[in-house]
């Protein structure tokens, strides 16, 4: 069968089986994603294992989001034995592990629908140009207080009253330290948890790496933090924009390219004013172009918009800076030259994150290609000017619709998803934006009911 792209450092199949049978481990939980980033799970007896391993396990393709047609529903799925591990809320006597896995076509190809192959292809393109991608996504969320089983209340209600950096005022400080043992047990190490701007709203910071295991980390975050949550009498949100009037969840993305030869930040020159390398110019100058036509990818909910505001520190511009944080792009301060990095300020933590580093990575390479050159940096808060005619930059999409159609328009990121992905992404967010124009909202009733 052909290979897909896999987390380095991967362990041998036999390894994997005596570690099954040495824990004792009962359930295998085979997970993928569709197309708009919901894991999927098929659980096998832990005995099938060798057999998924070697042959693969068969799913009908056909009833999950933007994969097949009935008539080529038949796939399997191939599993990434570096992404093992033990999911550590299940009983011990339902002891179950979990593999990330790859999704092939019963010619023995990789399905072109596969998010993660989408990103495994875009990462060859870099590997054949010497390049590793690495990315560093924060991904914010909110605790709301629950109706005791874990599901959420109207109105939504955070849990605390504290703000950003704040010590946790409740259960949540050890709730969060019980999130970040949960994440080690997956083989996330965490770097730092601490409390967003908003009231119950918070951020845990994983290890940065390259791209397909971030992608995979941050897949499994969401999934784990939710549960935990949920079994802790709260319910956790990563929707960006929960609460009219506060902050909404934000996914900043850090990135950066290494020369695959050496090891070398690719992204570094200390002689420069913004410490960056004419290919993180260009890298930034490509991210710049195509920023509207990848919005959708990044920010695919009709809710995303309502976080991608001037005033709540999302970015609104086109623009990049070192200290702008109403820039699109920002040059965080580096303390050496191998942590110079790049920060995307306006994915959002509901995408497909292997489609959202997917389409980020395609648009850098092709600022590369092209050398292309990025307007002057904007070091400064482009919110607080006063006149807007002053504003010389871009605006990203406002809406949901706004933003498919600067998909449909943007060739690089078409071919970046493929033509199968594309396709079934945009007719999947058109679906769902006719139905939000058809929904009659609080906001119509209280402001017209009283008056019409």
């Amino acid at each position: 069968m052909s290979q897909m792209p896999s987390n380095t450092s991967s362990p041998s199949a036999q390894e994997i089986i005596e570690r099954v049978e040495r824990e004792k481990v009962v359930f295998i939980d085979l997970q993928f994603t569709d197309i708009v980033g919901i894991v999927k799970n098929i659980t096998i007896p832990a005995q099938e294992l060798p057999s998924a391993i070697d042959h693969g396990a068969w799913f009908d393709g056909s009833s999950i989001e933007g994969f097949a047609r009935i008539a080529e529903s038949d796939m399997y799925l191939v599993p990434d034995l570096a992404t093992f591990a033990l999911i550590p809320w299940l009983p011990e006597e339902e002891k179950t592990a979990r593999l990330i896995c790859n999704v092939y076509t019963p010619s023995g190809h990789p399905f072109i629908g596969d998010p993660r192959g989408v990103l495994g292809r875009v990462l060859a393109e870099a590997d054949k140009m010497g390049l590793v991608y690495n990315t560093g996504p924060e991904l914010e969320f909110f605790l709301l207080k629950s109706n005791g089983s874990g599901e959420y209340m109207l109105p939504l209600t955070p849990h605390d009253s504290a703000g950003y950096f704040d010590a946790p005022e409740d259960s949540a400080a050890g709730l969060r330290r019980k999130m970040v043992s949960t994440l080690a047990a997956f083989g996330i190490t965490v770097e730092a948890l601490h409390h967003e701007v908003a009231n119950g709203q918070h951020e845990i910071d994983f290890r940065y790496s390259d791209a397909l295991r971030t992608a995979d980390n941050a897949v499994t975050f969401r999934l784990a933090l939710k549960n935990i949550a949920q079994r802790h009498g709260m319910y956790a949100t990563f929707l960006p924009k929960p609460m009219r009037g506060v902050s909404g969840n934000g996914m900043h993305v850090h990135q950066s390219l290494l020369y695959k030869s050496g090891g070398v930040n690719a992204f570094a020159d200390s002689g420069d004013t913004h410490g960056l390398s004419t290919l993180a110019k260009q890298f930034i100058a490509g991210q710049l172009a195509h920023a509207r036509g990848m919005c959708a990818i990044l920010a695919p909910l009709v809710n995303s918009y309502k976080r991608l505001v001037a005033g709540y520190e999302a970015p609104v511009y086109i623009s990049w800076g070192r200290i702008n944080r109403s820039a699109l792009i920002r040059v965080p301060r580096a303390h050496a030259e191998e942590s110079t990095r790049l920060e995307l300020r306006c994915p959002d933590p509901s995408c497909n994150p292997y489609l959202a580093f997917a389409v980020m990575l395609a648009a850098g390479l092709d600022g590369i290609k092209r050398g292309l050159t990025p307007p002057e940096a904007t070091d400064e808060n482009l919110y607080l000017r006063k006149n807007q005619n002053e504003r010389q930059h871009d605006l990203l999409p406002r809406t949901l619709d706004e933003a498919l159609e600067a998909l449909e328009k943007d060739q690089v990121v078409r071919d970046a998803l493929g033509q199968h992905v594309f396709e079934r992404f945009v007719n999947a967010k058109r679906a769902e934006w006719e139905d939000y124009l058809l929904e009659v909202t609080n906001w119509e009733l209280r402001t017209y009911l009283s008056v019409f």
